[in-house]
């Protein structure tokens, strides 16, 4: 079993957060505050049930380990158990929503005979478990037994697989939008990609996730053909790949009849419901981060973030210059001019730059002198990212990982995965380790949700797992984008950061979007756009539009420069309601930064700034102007001094938002 390497405090108590019920062998283990309840049954079938406040979240639920000959989980023989109380622990967290945070919990670790054994955990966020197993021989995994069993027809909100029916529904960009149904409507013939939310009412929800994915598939949630429940799914174990000629991209022809095969002796990942009163509680829970394996690669010091000029996006649309723009040296000076100019950390250079059919990484376009484009970003202080293909890097992985990285190659954008079955997990780790030996971070796209990989490979600066703004390139007005914005946050952003790409500068309202590839535009307003570079948690954040718009909008761009989204010491969310509107406050230093979105329906809002400390704060805001509700690039800039006790009222139009920044006066 991997050991976790927890800097613990146990704090000897008269409180019992372990009992022994009536029956024998069903142990009841609460959170500290005592709110949430884990009944787990060691009988015949090894189950659990929820219960919050008194009030009953999950029946009886069944879980195991399914292996070539029997079944961990059932017909158990209890060996012991061992308890701890009131475990504490502070989590540094670099390049997360906090600097650093403190988790508390109880735990109960069930083993039984046969070489196997289960923890459980209660916190006041959540409740959490894992198997593993202490065996001598490997393991075949058949298959991993999760049901999931509700009291009443909840709501649910999931995304699901976009893969169609007849193919393999497990490898697809893990990118939809959230499909709100309740648990009685869940099918068993598509199959939805964590995190998924399910709204047990009175302000109550549960939202389902992992952690510590390592060497193990993924969960997936289906219904299982009963009223109110839904059970776990995992992607089999790829028995021969092939290969897809544009990108050389590889995929699973075919697929064995179990999930994993493993050592004896492990752990598997954690299991976590997390637990919320407020939904404003949803996006700054941090039972993902702080259930992972800690920091595997040491020193973090040499770890960059910040902001990239980017241009796939805007099809490397510039305009009002003297050389043909594309994929060339002209092109690229005139993106890092455009960055350094705006104190911008990095620009990417995306699909292209070598020629992805001949899937060799190692060989640039004759086109672009690499050497020259990282020599002159340095000049002007910004480095370059460079864009591969998951298995691309994969199959040069050291020799890829030297050369770029004596060349001063900043770091990898990863693309293209598809999948999250067990090799392709190995396939993560893999990279991950070799990628900071030579000290190159990772943004990964085309990639299952975090499983926090960030906490253990603090390197992994951004993840994509997002219907982001690409997303607008080919996407019609029935994608309801404004209503996934204010959705996403509180469900997928749980897991971890979110790589949305947004900064559109052509902004569209509902009655005027269209889907134009070459020159894309936001659904919404330019205030909605603003916002995101605060509501988000993005360490790596792109500018999605093209230099020549963001000159034509500097004011916009400026700001958008200001924001950092490095070294935040706290997030909060200040109001808002899933799949209605947000506003999140990011502290940074002395100051903060405030940011509100909108679904299409317009709002106002009151924001108070009693988070502030003492003393008075200059605000600059950017809110949507009075016309924005027929032309969504109307914005307004206000300039203000106010203190913890000032309230302002502030309008968001349809599909629209506010950015603020407040300033300590010195």
């Amino acid at each position: 079993m991997r050991n976790l390497n927890l800097f613990c405090l146990f704090l000897i108590t008269g409180l019992f957060t372990l009992s022994l019920s009536a029956k024998e062998h069903n142990f009841v283990l609460k959170s500290p505050d005592g709110k949430l309840e884990v009944e787990i049954c060691a009988e015949k079938q090894l189950s659990y049930v929820v219960r919050y406040a008194n009030q009953l979240l999950l029946e009886k639920s069944p879980i195991g380990l399914v292996l070539e000959n029997k079944v961990l989980g059932e017909h158990m023989k209890l060996l012991n158990t061992t308890n701890r109380s009131f475990v504490k622990e502070h989590v540094v967290s670099p390049h997360y929503r906090f600097a650093s945070f403190d988790v508390v919990y109880n735990e109960c670790n069930l083993k039984f005979k046969s070489g196997y054994g289960v923890i459980f955990r209660a916190y006041n966020e959540g409740i959490a478990y894992r198997f593993y197993t202490t065996m001598k021989t490997p393991l075949v995994i058949e298959d991993e037994r999760v049901e999931i069993n509700f009291p009443v027809n909840y709501k649910t909100y999931m995304a699901y697989s976009t893969v169609k029916r007849g193919n393999d529904k497990y490898a697809m960009a893990f990118q939809n939008i959230y499909t709100e149904s309740t648990v009685k409507d869940v099918g068993t013939d598509n199959i939805a990609f964590l995190p998924i939310t399910i709204d047990c009412g009175e302000g109550i929800k549960m939202t389902l996730l992992e952690s510590d994915l390592e060497d193990y598939p993924g969960m997936f949630i289906k219904g299982n053909g009963q009223s109110v429940s839904l059970q776990g799914t995992f992607a089999k174990y790829p028995k021969t790949m092939s290969q897809r000629p544009p990108r050389s991209m590889t995929y699973v022809l075919e697929r064995e009849d179990f999930i994993a095969k493993t050592e004896g002796t492990r752990s598997y990942p954690w299991r976590i419901w997390a637990i919320t009163e407020k939904d404003t509680d949803m996006p700054v829970n941090n039972l993902v981060y702080a259930l992972a394996s800690p920091n595997r690669i040491g020193d973090c010091s040499w770890i960059k973030t910040g902001k990239v000029a980017w241009d796939w996006w805007n099809d490397w649309g510039i305009y009002n210059v003297d050389f043909k723009a594309g994929i060339n040296m002209e092109t690229y000076k005139y993106y890092i001019d455009f960055a350094a100019e705006n104190k911008l950390e990095f620009v990417i250079l995306d699909e292209g730059w070598y020629d992805p059919r001949k899937g060799d990484m190692l060989t640039v376009i004759p086109e672009l002198d690499l050497e020259e484009l990282v020599r002159y970003g340095k000049s002007k202080g910004v480095d370059l990212i460079l864009w591969a293909v998951f298995n691309v890097l994969d199959n040069q992985l050291e020799e890829a990982c030297k050369k770029y990285s004596e060349m001063g190659i900043s770091g990898f954008k990863i693309d293209f995965l598809d999948r999250d079955d067990q090799t392709a997990v190995e396939m993560t780790y893999r990279i991950a380790e070799m990628t900071a030996k030579y000290k190159l971070s990772l943004d990964l796209h085309g990639f299952y949700k975090p499983t926090g990989f960030n906490r253990t490979f603090p390197h992994i600066i951004n993840v994509e797992s997002i219907f982001g703004m690409e997303e607008m390139k080919w996407s019609t007005i029935e994608k309801n984008m404004m209503k996934y914005d204010v959705t996403f946050p509180y469900i997928r952003m749980m897991a971890g950061p979110v790589d949305y790409t947004p900064g559109a500068m052509r902004n569209a309202t509902k009655k005027d979007f269209k889907d134009v590839y070459y020159n894309p535009m936001s659904q919404g307003t330019r205030c909605h756009q603003l916002a995101a570079y605060i509501v988000h948690d993005s360490p790596l954040t792109m500018l999605a539009d093209n230099p020549t718009i963001y000159k034509e909008e500097q004011e916009c761009t400026s700001f958008i420069a200001s924001i950092p989204n490095q070294n935040i010491e706290e997030t909060r969310i200040l109001q808002g309601a899933l799949g209605e509107y947000i506003v999140s406050a990011r502290k940074v230093n002395d100051n903060w930064y405030v940011g509100g979105m909108t679904d299409w329906n317009p709002r106002d809002i009151t924001l108070d700034f009693k988070f502030l400390e003492g003393g008075d704060y200059q605000v600059i805001l950017f809110k949507d102007g009075i016309n924005a509700a027929k032309q969504a690039a109307d914005y307004k800039k206000e300039t203000f001094v106010v203190t913890s006790s000032t309230l302002k009222k502030i309008r968001m139009a349809p599909g629209g938002g506010f950015a603020m920044t407040v300033t300590k006066i010195r």
